[in-house]
């Protein structure tokens, strides 16, 4: 992928970034843990904390790459489900997990049926989906009523230096550090650019709440660069009327 190929916009090629993270695909954990500084694993914790599946229960693992988010929910026997559109992520962690259901599929397009999951679960894919809409209504789809959604994705740093501090990192050390440990450090350049233009913690409750969700509570990870959402399908259509209002309320007024 050229440079000019890989700039950041809310508006993504499916194509392009699915041949990026096949290119990355063989060292990509690696690398993960290199440029957060091993922080990948607390945060995973977090996460698998959140879903909070129990052993009968069907788990959904969205944008899984590799498979390193699912492991925990197989290695708890739970039944869980790694889905994601880069056959070389794939490819890659089959061979590594072949005792997990590996599936290809697009997140605004899920191969499965309604009802199908007690929870479902994407870290830091959500950003890299073209309509990322149409995917939190797909992922409502496939969940069963009452079951829950919980997404881990790069967020905003609440402390106005810390957030300094961050952007510079991200935007200078991050690219410079992915070019002497990536086999595609334009990847790295693209994901730090998607970083810098995703929507805060608040913004991405608010498109939860307007997808239909409720009961939408985030958690924000060392000091806000990561932020863990947590929401939940409704029993009924009845039931959402009033959560979902509260959420629309208080984004009206923190405009």
């Amino acid at each position: 992928m050229s440079s000019a190929g890989s700039r950041a916009s809310l508006d993504k090629r499916p194509d392009e970034v699915a041949s990026m993270f096949d290119e990355v695909a063989p060292r990509y954990d690696v690398v993960n843990d290199l440029l957060s500084l091993g922080q990948t694993r607390r945060w995973r914790r977090v996460v698998v904390d959140a879903v909070a599946a129990k052993p009968g229960q069907r788990v959904l693992d969205l944008a899984a790459g590799t498979g390193t988010s699912a492991e925990p929910y197989a290695d708890a026997g739970i039944d869980v489900v790694a889905c994601d559109f880069s056959l070389g992520m794939l490819k890659v962690g089959k061979r590594r997990r072949p005792d997990i259901d590996f599936i290809a599929g697009d997140a605004t397009n899920l191969p499965f049926a309604d009802n199908s999951f007690d929870a479902v679960t994407i870290s830091f894919g959500l950003r890299n989906v073209n309509e990322p809409h149409k995917a939190l209504a797909e992922m409502l789809r496939v969940t069963k009523p009452g079951g829950r959604l919980v997404i881990a994705e790069f967020s905003s740093p609440v402390n106005p230096l810390w957030r300094t501090m961050y952007l510079e990192y991200l935007m200078r050390a991050l690219p410079e550090i992915a070019r002497r440990a990536s086999s595609n450090p334009d990847a790295y350049v693209y994901l730090a650019e998607s970083i810098r233009a995703w929507p805060d913690q608040d913004n991405l409750a608010a498109w939860l709440a307007m997808d239909g969700w409720e009961n939408i509570a985030y958690r924000n990870l060392t000091g806000g660069i990561v932020a863990v959402h947590r929401a939940y399908k409704p029993v009924s259509p009845a039931s959402s009327t009033g959560p979902l209002a509260k959420v629309r309320r208080s984004r009206r007024a923190s405009r």
